[in-house]
């Protein structure tokens, strides 16, 4: 099963002309290509899967959604190898 992890987009910037965020996870930032929602912008939450902003939520959605996955041990993707 495919899950998009709902996060906060902290800052926006091009790359190689391609849009790009660092998205925050509660807690964990990610770096993540946001060329499918341009509209995109500080403060706004959207839903990423594989390291590609695929939509927009609201904060209400996204922290339900958050907690829920987090109940369910959903989030390892986001956890840091160690070294």
């Amino acid at each position: 099963m495919c899950l998009g992890i709902p996060g906060r987009v902290v800052e926006t910037y091009r790359e190689d002309d391609v849009l790009m965020g660092k998205v925050d996870f509660g807690g964990v930032s990610k770096r993540v290509c946001l060329e499918h929602v341009p509209e995109a912008a500080r403060d706004d939450y959207v839903l990423v899967h594989v390291g590609f902003a695929l939509s927009m939520i609201d904060e209400v959605e996204a922290r339900r959604v958050f907690g829920f996955l987090e109940q369910m041990s959903q989030l390892d993707e986001l956890e840091v190898p160690p070294p």
